[in-house]
């Protein structure tokens, strides 16, 4: 019991804190400038939905990819453990929020077909930094069903919390303004850092065990 609800909170908080649903808020403002609420609302809910299948998708299928390319898992834990911190250094620094920024003006300059599946759903929600994390927690559930099926259901939860948090965007926006966005930023990096730390060197354990 102790193991299961152990996953359930570090898959919840890795995920939340990878994902960024309330640090996303700026960039689907900035992209859904223009629109109607009902196409915004379309826009929302059509990027929850891409986002989650990508990462179940990754999450069913991630440890059969990494045996058909004969990759360890301690060796894919420690590279995106360095992925992780790479993605939270940036987070603290800003740089993240400013690239973020840059693809959203990209994407209303090109007039994009649909700026739900790009670029929220991919590479906003479910970019390199959550697939990383969502094969992480894949692998550590161990072809357990019961910690797979709570993985898929802590995808489901980070996907809607994104979905309510761009539908309360302009809200949102108004309570944190710019000072508050950049603070929870800085907050979830440092959190996240510490995370991608302990998948290091839980993954150097593993090795020197083995």
């Amino acid at each position: 019991m102790f193991m299961v609800s152990n996953f359930l909170i570090s898959a919840l908080v890795t995920l939340l804190v990878v994902v960024d649903p309330v640090g996303l808020v700026p960039t689907f403002i900035g992209i859904t400038e223009g629109l109607s609420e009902s196409l915004r609302r379309q826009v929302a809910l059509r990027a929850a939905l891409i986002a989650a299948g990508i990462l179940i998708g990754t999450a069913m299928i991630g440890n059969w990819l990494l045996a058909l390319l004969a990759i360890s898992l301690s060796a894919f834990r420690i590279a995106g453990g360095l992925l992780l911190f790479w993605i939270a250094a940036e987070m603290v620094l800003g740089v993240r929020m400013r690239r973020e920024g840059e693809a959203a003006e990209q994407a209303i300059e090109e007039r994009a077909r649909n700026i739900a599946a790009f670029p929220l759903a991919i590479p906003l929600m479910a970019g390199p930094g959550a697939i990383t994390a969502t094969l992480l927690l894949a692998g550590r559930a161990e072809h357990n069903p019961l910690l797979l099926s709570l993985l898929i259901v802590v995808v489901a939860v980070v996907a809607a919390a994104c979905f309510v948090a761009f539908r309360f965007s302009a809200w949102l926006g108004r309570i944190l303004g710019v000072t508050g966005n950049v603070v929870v930023s800085r907050l979830f990096g440092v959190l996240l850092a510490s995370l991608a730390v302990q998948y290091v060197v839980d993954a150097i354990r593993a090795v020197l065990a083995g």
